[in-house]
């Protein structure tokens, strides 16, 4: 894919869909202006999605997180393959020809794992939750807003888990101070946090990047920032957000919802626009 975008496909504002994840719909508007046409809408989230990481709780009291597990096993063909640039900088590509995006078992897993990587843990319906390995078969990650050592095992909860050192392209830091960098953060909680999920907690650690911090962009203006979904060979559908932290977390939505179901959402809303528009062509 290189540095450059590719030939993306462009849609008018009218044609994206608009859904807050939060199942609130945002009023239109937004920075950077001026008539033509726009990729996309920048989501500005109030919630921190590691709270749902895991499931959560049914009504019945019982715990969401084995009943995914049972009904839904990993499968690796749901995953949703993007790309994310910067401008015209690709900083971030998960696809089948980028990256090694097969998932092992912990027990296996750190046999590999060397200290400063990241790890992620996978589950089909779940949120990914990112992890930092310090050595000693312990990670710190980000879970349930609480910054937490874990042994490996413990922190996977049963779930898939791989090395994802090369997904985002940043210069990292050397081992010794995202160790360092994952270290001092143990401990803190709720108001004290400074990331709004586990991805963008392990990210800033290894890269050192502010922009994965709360706050760490103004959200006004330009909207920098591309997610490119990757639909075929040859197709893309494209959203643009004013910071890495607001992309990241709907990149992270669309990975708890996977590949079929990201797809029929995109098919439903395109088939409203369609309907719409013949409507408004008979007025």
């Amino acid at each position: 894919m290189g540095n450059q975008v590719d030939k993306l496909s462009h849609l008018s504002y009218a044609e994206v869909p608009t859904m807050d994840p939060n199942g609130l719909d945002p009023e239109e508007g937004g920075g950077g202006g001026g008539p033509g046409p726009r990729i996309g809408v920048s989501y500005i989230f109030s919630s921190d999605d590691d709270e749902l990481e895991d499931g959560g709780t049914a009504a019945d009291g019982s715990d969401l997180r084995d009943q995914n597990r049972e009904e839904k096993p990993y499968d690796q063909r749901d995953e949703v393959e993007c790309a994310v640039y910067y401008r015209d900088e690709c900083i971030y590509d998960k696809t089948a020809r980028s990256a090694e995006l097969e998932a092992a078992s912990p027990e296996n897993l750190l046999n590999r794992c060397k200290a400063g990587d990241l790890v992620e843990f996978v589950a089909t319906g779940q949120y990914p939750h990112w992890a930092v390995y310090v050595g000693d078969f312990q990670v710190v990650h980000l879970h349930r807003s609480e910054v937490k050592n874990s042994f490996l095992t413990d922190a996977s909860q049963g779930r898939r888990c791989r090395i994802v050192n090369d997904l985002y392209r940043f210069k990292p830091l050397g081992a010794d101070v995202v160790v360092q960098n994952a270290m001092e953060q143990v401990g803190l909680k709720d108001r004290e946090l400074s990331w709004r999920n586990s991805e963008c907690f392990a990210a800033w650690c290894r890269f050192g990047k502010r922009e994965f911090k709360m706050g760490g962009e103004i959200r006004i203006g330009k909207q920098p920032y591309r997610l490119k979904i990757l639909l075929s060979d040859k197709h893309a559908h494209v959203l643009e957000f004013q910071s890495l932290e607001d992309m990241v977390m709907e990149k992270r939505r669309n990975d708890h919802l996977g590949r079929t179901s990201v797809f029929q959402e995109l098919a439903n809303h395109f088939n409203s626009v369609g309907d719409l528009k013949r409507e408004s062509g008979a007025q």
